[in-house]
């Protein structure tokens, strides 16, 4: 190699050896696994209606991620501080994008997706046995063997869904624990805020992008490009509706492939932020340290325990894992099911849904993350005060959260469901009787979901069941007419579809909009002061394995429970469910909303205001608990520093150490 290649190969090189360049390959980590995630939380309601699963089973798939991730999390946060720690957040990410790739398998491995309907997709004028006829006879199709109708449905195809999503979140695990403990190492101990602001800021950009993408992909059919969805009978709105899911994880992939490539160019270790003319001495430090390092150890673990002992007699660091752990369950409950309950509340579609949460969530927090850890450098501020300052700022979005109960609308009124046909409120829960004596002699299917809107302002559950005698038109665009159960001045018509809410649903709906502007104001200035707390309550050396266990008991008592037991709590409050092709239960086509509403918004308002108890003890326990971080930790290594050249000087001719003159030394620095 000639002197220009290697000049430019240690140009690379050096290149590399910077802080600031590890924190945009880390923050490009950030967006990329949460671009994934928030993509992943989108699509849950297209994965639950492709596979016809509840939503228990939905929850199992969205912690199966937080399963994957545990597997390894202590391992990592561990064992990856004596590892090469930007090489195994590359691998991660690598791993990551082949789990996106497992999860678009199903798309090309199954059939296309076949809706519930009692109207062939090719109805005409002609074609008419969707409607009401007296006197007709039900033709019985024959009966299939049910193991046989399974497998050609394909039905557990969602398994790939389930180990892509674990695939996924093993990959995942080294990014925060190892991304977050190297840049503690070799950042200055000021600037730690404001990187940790950037990184938290790259977190919410990828959600950003998801959620407008899952939008973008949830407003396409799932079998765009071999299907004519000009025959189609639904639309976005409808809940037979599966948008095209598969696309996103293939960009997902491809994504978290790239994002790992530049962490193998990058040094095992850094020199110290501010001492890069110094690398020479600082990589001296270092070394000196690994050896130590050796002597004390003499095995890799000798240390765990002690590390564990020390943390977990921590009673700062215990009770921000408690303060977590509810609070985790609150936001992840919120986060992967506010979609489903404004889609159900308000009556709008997925696609919509997803695109109005991310507009009015997200630009917010990357804001709110930047300018709390600015303010956090700018101003200097203590992590004492800082732990007030989030104490404060937490509790006025708390308080400010229960304005989602004053902002409501009701279920739809479908007749035989919600309401009786004629128009007299329902029990719910119990067996509703879907026929009348508008309908008894029409031999209609009762178990399909096949919904149309009267001119009257009622929903039917299909068009047989509204009396219908006539259809005009193909596709969404279908009218029916002569509907004996309509009774209106009109020509007793109705279309497809639910009706739709009435304007002051829409101004609710507004109204609870800007309301989550200003919750997601609040929690994103606090955000990064009370992260800083739980980051400076640990010792240098235990800070991997801390924020490692961190995430641990988070993933064991949070992430992984809490979308299962929501799920299952959610299908209780199910009015209809779907049914597949071959006489099984598929998903829920309608939820009861009000029973729906109490459940989401009492649970998540009873998890955080739990979670103030141990932060007002922790606000008390500040006031006589000395932080490992409140010494700088750059006037640390200075002092190491100069400790080494002294050192260098303390050498006899045979470059063995003076003994008496190091350990006067070490006294006078």
């Amino acid at each position: 190699m000639g002197e220009p290649e290697k000049r430019a190969a240690t140009h690379g090189v050096r290149c590399f050896a910077k802080i600031k360049m590890f924190l945009m390959a880390l923050t490009c980590a950030y967006i990329s696994k949460s671009f994934s995630g928030a993509y992943v939380s989108s699509m849950l309601i297209q994965i639950e209606r492709q596979f016809g699963i509840p939503t228990s089973i939905v929850g199992l798939i969205n912690g199966s991620f937080e399963i994957g991730n545990l597997l390894l999390i202590i391992f990592v946060s561990y064992f990856g501080m004596k590892l090469h720690r930007p090489i195994v957040i590359g691998v991660g990410c690598a791993i990551m994008g082949l789990g996106c790739f497992i999860i678009s398998l199903p798309h090309f491995l199954m059939g296309r997706y076949e809706y519930e309907t009692t109207i062939s997709p090719t109805s005409n004028l002609s074609s008419n046995s969707f409607l009401c006829m007296e006197n007709r006879s039900q033709t019985l199709k024959p009966t299939q063997d049910p193991a046989e109708c399974m497998r050609e449905m394909k039905s557990l195809m969602w398994i790939y869904v389930l180990v892509g999503n674990i695939i996924r979140g093993i990959g995942e695990t080294p990014i925060i624990p190892l991304g977050i403990s190297y840049i503690e190492d070799f950042a200055k101990s000021e600037n730690s805020p404001l990187y940790i602001g950037i990184l938290e800021t790259g977190r919410m950009i990828g959600p950003m992008i998801g959620l407008f993408f899952g939008s973008f992909c949830a407003s396409i059919y799932v079998d765009t490009g071999s299907v004519n969805t000009d025959d189609l009978t639904i639309t976005p709105k409808d809940t037979r509706w599966v948008g095209a899911w598969w696309i996103g994880f293939l960009v997902c992939a491809g994504v978290n492939i790239l994002t790992s490539i530049p962490f193998f160019f990058f040094p095992k270790a850094l020199p110290k932020e501010g001492f890069q003319n110094n690398v020479d001495v600082t990589e001296n430090v270092r070394d000196k340290k690994l050896e130590k390092a050796k002597e004390e150890n003499r095995g890799i673990t000798k240390d765990f325990f002690p590390f564990m002992k020390s943390l977990c007699s921590n009673p700062i660091y215990m009770l921000f894992i408690l303060i977590s752990v509810l609070q985790v369950n609150s936001f992840n409950i919120s986060f992967n099911f506010f979609p489903k309950y404004v889609e159900q509340v308000y009556g709008k579609s997925n696609a919509e849904t997803i695109f109005l949460i991310g507009l009015c969530t997200l630009p917010i927090l990357c804001v709110g993350y930047l300018t709390g850890g600015f303010i956090m450098k700018k101003f200097k501020i203590t992590v004492k005060k800082a732990a007030y300052l989030a104490f404060c700022l937490s509790l006025c979005e708390y308080i400010l959260n229960f304005g989602y109960f004053l902002f409501t609308c009701d279920n739809v009124p479908v007749a035989g469901l919600t309401i009786s046909y004629e128009r007299v409120q329902n029990h719910l829960y119990v067996e509703n009787n879907v026929l009348a004596d508008c309908n008894t002699g029409c031999n209609c299917v009762t178990n399909t979901w096949d919904p149309v809107c009267g001119d009257n302002g009622l929903a039917y559950m299909t068009p047989c069941l509204a009396g219908c005698e006539e259809s005009v038109g193909t596709g969404a665009n279908m009218v029916f007419q002569n509907c004996h159960c309509i009774r209106s001045s009109g020509n007793s018509s109705a279309v497809l579809g639910l009706c739709k809410k009435g304007p002051d649903c829409v101004k609710k709906l507004q109204n609870l909009l800007i309301i989550t502007v200003f919750l997601s104001v609040f929690y994103s200035l606090s955000a990064i002061p009370g992260y800083m707390v739980f980051l400076r309550c640990i010792k240098s050396e235990e800070k991997s394995l801390g924020v490692g266990l961190h995430a641990f008991c988070i993933r064991v008592f949070a992430g992984i429970p809490a979308p299962i037991y929501f799920g299952a709590l959610i299908d209780r409050t199910c009015l209809h469910w779907g049914s597949q092709k071959c006489g099984d239960p598929g998903s829920c086509r309608m939820y009861d909303v009000n029973s729906f509403r109490h459940i989401f918004l009492w649970l998540n308002a009873a998890l955080r205001g739990a979670s103030y108890l141990p932060s007002f003890f922790i606000l008390i326990l500040l006031r006589k608990f000395q932080f490992p971080g409140d010494t700088d930790s750059s006037e640390t290594e200075l002092a190491e520093m100069k400790l080494t050249e002294k050192e260098n000087e303390c050498t006899d001719v045979h470059g063995s150490p003076k003994v008496e003159n190091i350990r006067e030394l070490k006294t006078k620095l």
